[in-house]
C-alpha cells in the first residue's frame, strides 16, 4: 500500500511575467494595454510573500525583459533578484509571441534568442517554457484541435508537435501545455462545467510536459480542487500574472492569493501535499508517459 507522502499531490506555482511586451501583444479586446509597469511593482510583493511562506515558484519571463533597458519592458535586476531568491526562472518567448502564427525559422529564433537572454542575465541554465497565451492549443495526438489557429496561422502553423520539437532541438526539456481533448470538451458540455484533473508528466516530441488543470487564479475552485485530492497523488499547477494581482475583483487578487498560499503552507507542513519547481520534478527522476 502506498504511504501518504507517496499518494500526496503535488504542487507547482508559476507566475506568467509578461511585462509591457505582453500588454503589447494582448489579443484581447482593444489590442495594446498599459499595465506593463504592474508586473514589476507587484512582483517585489509577489516575493515577499514567496520567501514569508517559504514556497519557490516558476517565473515565465520574457526574455526582452532580462535585456538592459529601463521599465516598463526591461528589469534585468529584478530577474536577478528572482532567481536569487530561489525561484525557477522560465523562458516565455523573447516578446510574448503569438507562437502559432510564427514561421518555422521565426520560432526557432525567438525560443534561442529568449533562452540565451535569460541565461546571461541569471547566470543559469534555463530549461523551461512557458507559451505566450498557452498556445498552441492544436495537438492532433491528443483529439485536440483548434479551428482558430488553424484558420488564422494557416498551413505552416506552428501546432504543439512542432513546438515541442523545436523546444528540444533549441535545448528545452520542459513545456507547460494547455491542450484538451475533443472527448473532454464534450463531456465538459454535456454535464455543464470544466473537468479537472491531476496532471501526469507526459512526453510530446520527446519534451517532458504539464498541462494545465487548474483556472487561473487563486479562487475557491483552486482551493477546492486541491483540498479534493489531498490523499491522491499527481501534480497540480497554480498560475496567475503579477500584473493582475492587485486587481480586486480578480482571481488572481493579491488577496486570495495570500489566503491561498497560508493555506497550502499548511498542508505541506502537515505532509499533505508537495511543492516544488519544474527542473526539479524532472531531476527527481518522475516517470514521463
Amino acid at each position: 500500500m502506498a504511504s501518504r507522502r507517496e499518494r500526496s499531490p503535488v504542487l507547482l506555482f508559476f507566475w506568467d511575467y509578461d511585462t509591457q511586451w505582453g500588454a503589447d501583444s494582448s489579443r484581447s479586446p482593444g489590442g495594446c494595454k498599459t499595465w506593463g509597469h504592474l508586473e514589476f511593482e507587484n512582483t517585489e510583493r509577489l516575493l515577499e510573500l514567496h520567501a514569508e511562506h517559504d514556497v519557490a515558484a516558476c517565473f515565465a519571463v520574457v526574455g526582452a525583459a532580462a535585456l538592459p533597458g529601463e521599465r516598463p519592458y526591461h528589469d534585468p535586476a529584478q530577474i536577478r533578484r528572482i532567481h536569487a531568491a530561489g525561484h525557477e526562472v522560465a523562458s516565455h518567448s523573447l516578446r510574448h509571441e503569438w507562437l502559432p502564427g510564427l514561421t518555422p525559422l521565426e520560432l526557432r529564433r525567438t525560443l534561442r534568442t529568449s533562452k540565451d537572454a535569460l541565461e546571461q542575465c541569471i547566470g543559469a541554465e534555463v530549461t523551461s517554457f512557458v507559451p505566450p497565451f498557452n498556445q498552441p492549443f492544436d495537438y492532433p495526438p491528443g483529439w485536440s484541435f483548434s479551428l482558430s489557429e488553424r484558420q488564422t496561422a494557416g498551413e505552416h502553423r506552428t501546432d504543439l508537435t512542432r513546438l515541442c520539437a523545436m523546444l528540444v532541438e533549441t535545448g528545452y526539456s520542459f513545456a507547460r501545455v494547455a491542450y484538451r481533448g475533443l472527448l473532454q470538451r464534450v463531456a465538459e458540455k454535456i454535464i455543464g462545467r470544466e473537468l479537472h484533473r491531476p496532471s501526469r508528466l507526459e512526453r510530446i516530441s520527446g519534451l517532458a510536459c504539464l498541462r494545465l488543470n487548474v483556472p487561473v487564479g487563486f479562487g475557491a475552485s483552486s482551493r477546492k480542487l486541491l483540498a479534493d485530492h489531498l490523499d491522491d497523488d499527481g501534480i497540480w499547477l497554480l498560475w496567475g500574472h503579477p500584473h493582475s494581482v492587485t486587481v480586486s475583483d480578480s482571481p488572481q487578487s493579491l488577496e486570495l492569493f495570500e489566503s491561498l498560499l497560508r493555506q497550502v503552507a499548511e498542508w505541506r507542513a502537515a505532509g499533505r501535499l508537495r511543492i516544488t519547481r519544474p527542473r526539479d520534478l524532472l531531476a527527481e527522476g518522475v516517470r514521463v508517459a
